[in-house]
């Protein structure tokens, strides 16, 4: 098992950064390329430098709990404002200009697991 960023990697699985809240496909295909990181390499085989290079980049970005924590003050000072996406996202309904007639039901689905609270 190899510790990267607070989380157990096996050996055997490839080195994909996409597992971390926040790590998208370009930004982790821009770090596997800034540390000479092939896109089939496994964690396993990387070496201990890379390894903690890529702790050390991970540590300054925003990314898992932070970036959790960092969206839900974001709908939560919406919605103390009471501006017009601050009470969509109260409502469960979308947010971005979605339209409600047909798809609604799918609305409520997606929202209200992370925007309620």
């Amino acid at each position: 098992m190899v510790f990267v960023f607070g989380v157990n990697f096996p050996e055997q699985r490839l080195a994909s950064l996409e597992r971390f809240y926040g790590v998208g496909p370009q930004l982790s295909e821009r770090l596997m390329a800034r540390f000479h990181i092939h896109p089939t390499a496994r964690i396993g085989a990387l070496g201990g430098r890379q390894i903690t290079d890529l702790n050390a980049e991970l540590t300054k970005l925003t990314i898992e709990n932070d970036l959790r924590r960092k969206i839900q003050d974001n709908i939560k000072r919406l919605r103390d404002m009471g501006s017009y996406r601050g009470r969509r996202h109260a409502m469960g309904l979308p947010v971005r200009g979605q339209k409600t007639r047909t798809q609604i039901t799918t609305a409520r689905r997606l929202n209200k697991v992370d925007r309620k609270g």
